[in-house]
């Protein structure tokens, strides 16, 4: 035990405060430059809670589109600490494994400080949100894989003064590499729509929006009796996930 709490203190190095309401606090948000047909609007002020809507929208159709998320802001997150999640009572996932299913316990790769930095971050970011807790041990270990987040490609020039194309990377994605657990799943056969159909029920449609499915897998609490495998590790010490992670089917 005092091994565990030296560990947390030393991730979180932080005093746990009562978290403010959305309106009361709006979160500090770091917004990236967006492509040339969208841009940012705000429900609260002229810089607090930013949505992403299309540039060309007309003045009436604007004004319109921010009156209905503004009157239902509570219902988006703009944060991890946002996803109240379902309420396990209502549902939980249950991970079913094939009958003939071995225990994979994956070694954890070597990575450099940096990307060390990255992980760290990410389990604050999720103990914070109380999406992960700690274990001492699983029959199940997954190791983490960052993956860079890729935001188009530039010209720079070499040491031999040669334009040459490079790739810019905005920040890094955590992952984890559940194939093998993956393997040893009983899949679930839902059958999957095809393109032509959803673009045909697109056409007509003068506006349009998406949903970005990171936020709609961390809704999902998962049954405690069933594998879960690792999500990460820091120093010490390995975590398992409260919610259904991306990535795990």
């Amino acid at each position: 035990m005092t091994r565990f709490n030296s560990l947390l203190m030393n991730l979180k190095q932080v005093e746990v405060t009562k978290a403010k309401s959305l309106i009361e606090g709006p979160p500090e948000l770091e917004l990236k430059d967006l492509p040339s047909h969208l841009e940012y609007a705000y429900l609260k002020g002229i810089d607090k809670l930013p949505m992403i809507i299309a540039k060309g929208l007309k003045d009436d159709e604007k004004e319109a589109l921010l009156k209905v998320l503004k009157s239902h802001k509570r219902a988006i997150a703009w944060k991890i600490t946002d996803i109240k999640g379902i309420d396990p009572r209502f549902c939980t996932y249950k991970i079913l494994m094939e009958e003939d299913y071995k225990p994979t316990v994956q070694s954890q790769r070597r990575v450099n400080p940096k990307i060390l930095e990255v992980n760290k971050k990410e389990v604050i970011k999720l103990l914070d949100a109380g999406m992960i807790y700690p274990i001492s041990d699983s029959p199940w270990v997954s190791p983490v894989h960052c993956v860079p987040k890729k935001g188009g490609i530039t010209v720079v020039p070499n040491e031999g003064n040669e334009l040459i194309l490079t790739r810019l990377v905005t920040g890094w994605r955590v992952c984890i590499d559940y194939w093998k657990l993956n393997k040893a799943t009983r899949k679930d056969h839902f059958p999957l729509p095809f393109m032509d159909q959803m673009l045909e029920r697109l056409a007509g449609n003068e506006f349009y929006c998406i949903l970005v499915d990171f936020w709609v897998i961390f809704q999902s609490p998962i049954d405690p009796k069933r594998p879960r495998g690792k999500l990460l590790s820091h120093a010490l010490w390995n975590f398992h996930y409260h919610r259904m992670p991306f990535g795990l089917v």
